[in-house]
């Protein structure tokens, strides 16, 4: 398909006309109503071979991936001169490309979406042989609490933040902590996946 095509796809609008694109009123009511998502990311360091694709395109025929995308970002040129060390974002250096994948479902499907989410999960297992190992890294940003979370009392403890924090932050996790545990010793900025102060 062409890319203004691929647009309308991306949309959930694929059997609309391209003329919609020109209306700057009209609204996707398929994301308008649907709060509901699940989205995982991986980076990649080698390609994937053409039998790897095979498997994620079986995968994207099955019904519970209507409300699926499935994003190549690409890294390299400039980004590989930055060492992971020189930024809290430690994933530019040796990267080709960020994998993020997203499933949708409509609001009134919510009894389903462990469906989507388990597609989801059997996407993310299949995908382990391409990407990222020891760590397998994630973008920050599409915070997956599948790879873990801070306790709901507030204490948790360094083996479990590191879990999710060296996928998202790589080495640069320790300077993280130490810093959280010197500007932040209350831990007032929180969330499920925040670095909590550690003074071990």
């Amino acid at each position: 398909m062409s890319f203004v095509e691929s647009n309308l796809a991306l949309g959930l609008l694929p059997n609309q006309n391209l003329e919609i694109l020109l209306d700057r009123n009209y609204r996707v009511s398929f994301l308008v109503a649907t709060p509901s998502f699940k989205t995982k990311s991986d980076y990649v360091k080698k390609p994937i071979p053409e039998i790897g694709f095979q498997g994620i395109w079986s995968q994207l025929f099955e019904p519970e991936a209507r409300g699926a995308t499935l994003n190549f970002v690409a890294y390299g040129g400039k980004m590989d001169e930055i060492p992971e060390s020189a930024v809290a974002f430690p994933h530019q250096k040796g990267n080709l490309y960020k994998i993020s994948c997203k499933i949708r479902w409509r609001e009134e499907d919510n009894v389903n979406s462990e469906r989507y989410i388990a597609w989801m999960r059997i996407l993310h297992s299949y995908m382990k042989s391409f990407v990222s190992k020891s760590p397998r890294e994630a973008y920050v940003n599409y915070r997956d609490l599948d790879i873990g979370k801070n306790n709901e009392d507030g204490y948790t403890t360094y083996a479990q933040m590191s879990t999710w924090g060296r996928k998202y932050f790589k080495n640069n996790f320790d300077r993280l902590v130490k810093i959280k545990t010197k500007i932040d010793p209350e831990n007032f900025f929180r969330h499920e996946q925040s670095i909590s102060p550690y003074f071990g």
